[in-house]
């Protein structure tokens, strides 16, 4: 990611080959047939033609490159109008929030860590509210509104207190023990636990609860598939208390 220029083609189509490969046979190509933009089981925004999308994101990239608006308010109109186009088959939001998180990231390097996808899929039906909001009016500042105050929650998450006393030695013990993405199985293993039960009440949902871990499906909570990984408070927390025990 350090690599890439936001207002590099080349570089939005490589991101999204890697974020897509195996998934849809387009990775890294843009569309060639027309999408949505799906919410709530509805059309809420029918894309521009297929034929369009390429001059769309030149022009759009190319606005990138030469604007003069502060990195907080061209990011957030670049995913607005990224969103608007949609240039991919599948995986627009994941690559809209993507690459606004690239553009931030070359103002100030907090933004590669901070939580604005996290804090975006916890209030994934006001995102498409706004982007509707803002399509039906021809106008991106209700869009831009709601991303920044994201943002704005990211970075107070981020700067908030990183210890937490009240959290239960359970969990603590379950945050030393999560390495990557483990399945329910592999931490019960790696906990020497035999009770799903009692690990589910008092290990797992406790510290998702806490968001010191995320599902990598939180779509599909009780896919077979489904693995467990630390977010950003659960890395500080784990972090901060390996660095107290020395």
């Amino acid at each position: 990611m350090p690599e890439w220029r936001p207002w590099r083609e080349a570089d939005l189509l490589t991101a999204h080959r890697i974020l897509m490969e195996g998934l849809i046979d387009s990775a890294g190509h843009y569309r060639s047939g027309d999408v949505g933009v799906m919410g709530e089981g509805e059309v809420i925004h029918i894309a521009p033609s297929a034929n369009r999308a390429p001059q769309l994101m030149g022009d759009l990239l190319n606005w990138l490159r030469n604007s003069d608006q502060h990195l907080l308010i061209a990011s957030s109109i670049f995913h607005y109008e990224f969103e608007f186009i949609p240039p991919f088959e599948d995986g627009n939001g994941r690559m809209g929030r993507l690459w606004q998180t690239l553009i931030l990231s070359r103002w100030n390097p907090v933004f590669a860590v901070a939580p604005v996808e996290s804090m975006v899929h916890a209030r994934q039906q006001d995102y498409y509210t706004a982007l509707n909001q803002s399509s039906q009016e021809g106008n991106s500042e209700p869009f831009v509104e709601f991303v920044l105050h994201m943002i704005l929650a990211a970075v107070k998450q981020l700067s908030s207190p990183q210890v937490d006393p009240q959290v239960a030695p359970q969990v603590m013990r379950l945050l030393n023990v999560l390495k990557g993405e483990m399945s329910r199985q592999q931490l019960q293993a790696a906990l020497d636990l035999t009770d799903r039960r009692s690990f589910r009440s008092r290990y797992l949902v406790p510290a998702l609860n806490a968001g010191l871990i995320e599902m990598t499906l939180p779509g599909k909570p009780n896919s077979r598939q489904q693995k467990y990984r630390l977010t950003a408070s659960g890395n500080r927390l784990k972090n901060q208390a390996g660095r107290s025990s020395v």
